[in-house]
């Protein structure tokens, strides 16, 4: 899939590596290469990959210049936008990360230049791995606005994308709606969905604002997804969301439920009642370990 992307070194060596298995790839200028499996970071080698710093593969500046050219077909330009938001997407729906020299003019981000890193962050649909919470979000038909949490790698967008999918199949004839702002949860690439989810309409590439308001309106959605809330700037659009009849769930970055309580914000969400449910995944026994369920009290009502 990166074969015409990545060097070849590279490429031949996650070739070997089963691609359900490969969570990320991490390059830095002149950096041993990383590369995460399940949930695990392992150095890239000539023999594949290992814990050990023996014949690891590293990058050179003039490499990953190459990356980025290939990525956006020798022009930039076409992909400033991403650039921008620190990431680009390409085909099969991965998104790449990148670091570097931010430019900023009269306090506005134009660009990221001399770039230094990337992390290719590969998508999986993993199906069924939300039915043990399934129960708890959906009663009898009823949906219940639910917030996944957990720390960046623990799996809620994977929990995100399967809770679509069981939706789309199980409660008949409902309109959902997913907002992917950063073409994480359907991977749409060139109007194509690498990842399919049946019976669903996506905004992709735009803001959350955007979706929520021009959605509702023109959409019609029983239930809204939506990816990585943002307490300061989403919390609005949400609600006015809930106030018109719309059920939302989505998720955000904590490592815990205690950690959630300190975000600002935070008790607004809670004392509006604003969720029914809070789902809290971590890395403890494996990706996407859920640690706890609470109601709108965060009350503890199961694993």
């Amino acid at each position: 899939m990166l074969e015409n992307i990545l060097p070849q070194r590279i490429s031949d060596c996650i070739n070997g590596i089963p691609y359900n298995s490969i969570c990320e790839l991490r390059l830095r200028v002149d950096e041993d290469t990383i590369i995460n499996i399940q949930g695990e970071n392992f150095y890239l080698n000539n023999n594949s990959f290992s814990k050990n710093k023996i014949d690891n593969i590293k990058i050179s500046r003039a490499e990953i210049q190459g990356i980025l050219s290939r990525i956006s077909n020798n022009s930039l330009y076409t992909i400033n936008d991403q650039l921008i938001e620190g990431y680009a997407t390409i085909d099969g729906g991965i998104r790449v990360g990148v670091c570097g020299d931010v430019v900023v003019v009269n306090g506005e981000v134009k660009t990221i230049k001399n770039i230094s890193s990337l992390n290719f962050r590969f998508p999986h649909f993993v199906k069924n791995c939300s039915l043990s919470i399934y129960p708890y979000i959906v009663n009898n038909g009823v949906i219940k606005n639910t917030l996944i949490i957990s720390p960046p790698g623990a799996g809620k967008t994977t929990y995100l994308r399967d809770l679509i999918y069981q939706m789309s199949v199980r409660e008949n004839l409902l309109n959902i709606l997913v907002i992917d702002e950063r073409n994480e949860i359907c991977s749409i690439y060139n109007g194509h969905d690498y990842i399919k989810l049946s019976q669903v309409d996506v905004y992709s590439n735009c803001t959350k604002k955007f979706a929520f308001n021009n959605g509702i309106r023109s959409m019609k959605p029983d239930v809204i997804f939506t990816d990585e809330i943002n307490l300061s700037k989403d919390i609005e659009d949400i609600e006015n969301a809930l106030s018109s009849g719309v059920k939302v769930i989505s998720t955000i970055h904590a490592s815990n439920i205690y950690d959630l309580k300190n975000k600002p914000l935070f008790r607004r969400v809670l004392e509006s009642k604003m969720f029914d449910r809070f789902v809290v995944l971590s890395n403890s026994d494996g990706v996407g370990t859920v640690d706890g369920i609470y109601n709108e009290n965060l009350k503890f009502i199961g694993v």
